[in-house]
């Protein structure tokens, strides 16, 4: 399959659109009231829009994207939590299907030339950490796990657009970084509520350490999944 002509690159949080937007140079701009960055990848034009955290937000917000900006393929950058052991900080992960965890719904990916898909992950509205739950993933084939493709599947499939989701692994459940406190830092439209970012580290100084360690790696993972999805366009460095 060739690279499209133009493309939408959706991100969920705005510490995963500033690399895509700072790779592809693009420029805010604003239709039918949704905010958006235009830029370009090699010979592909490309749209970026913010999402959300979450299935429903990313549904929701590809939609519109998808009514505002005639495209011929979608693309998803961002982080995910890793299942697989093989799958160390850092890991990019394509996968062939994502599984929706609250309707239970499964999404094929699409091709894309010289991108090798391969794996299952899941989307979910809610961060998880139950072990059970966890066990029972990874016994279904789930290699990671995230919060939005699900979302951005199911609006591609409803306009018919072919979608390919790009994620690179930022953590994992067993390091014990990520938590419902740390979730509750990030706001729904994927922005980070700093004040309560300083309030959790003067209450938990302990936790400080960590919280570096997962926003460096976090950082390096956003920043690596906006090289590999501009790169499946023709981007080079």
């Amino acid at each position: 399959m060739n690279a499209p002509h133009r493309a939408l690159i959706l991100t969920p949080m705005s510490s995963e659109l500033r690399p895509v937007v700072k790779y592809a140079r693009a420029k805010r701009t604003k239709v039918g009231g949704l905010t958006a960055y235009a830029g370009r990848a090699g010979d592909t034009a490309v749209v970026i829009v913010q999402i959300g955290v979450g299935p429903s937000s990313a549904q929701r917000i590809t939609a519109r994207a998808l009514e505002c900006f005639p495209v011929d393929h979608v693309l998803v950058s961002g982080i995910a939590g890793g299942l697989d052991p093989d799958l160390t900080i850092g890991s990019v992960v394509v996968p062939e299907a994502v599984l929706d965890l609250g309707t239970g719904q499964r999404y094929e990916s699409s091709p894309m030339e010289g991108v090798e898909r391969k794996g299952l992950i899941t989307s979910a509205e809610h961060l998880i950490m139950d072990e059970e739950i966890i066990s029972g993933l990874e016994k279904q084939g789930v290699i990671a796990m995230e919060m939005e493709s699900s979302g951005v599947a199911a609006a591609c499939q409803e306009a018919g657009v072919p979608w390919t989701t790009f994620r690179v692994i930022s953590d994992r459940p067993d390091d014990g970084l990520t938590d419902e406190s740390i979730m509750t830092l990030l706001r729904r439209d994927g922005t980070t509520d700093v004040g309560a970012a300083v309030k959790l580290m003067a209450r938990h100084p302990g936790r400080i350490p960590g919280m570096v360690r997962l926003g460096r790696d976090s950082s390096m993972a956003a920043s690596k999944a906006a090289r590999s999805a501009l790169g499946a366009l023709g981007w080079k460095r």
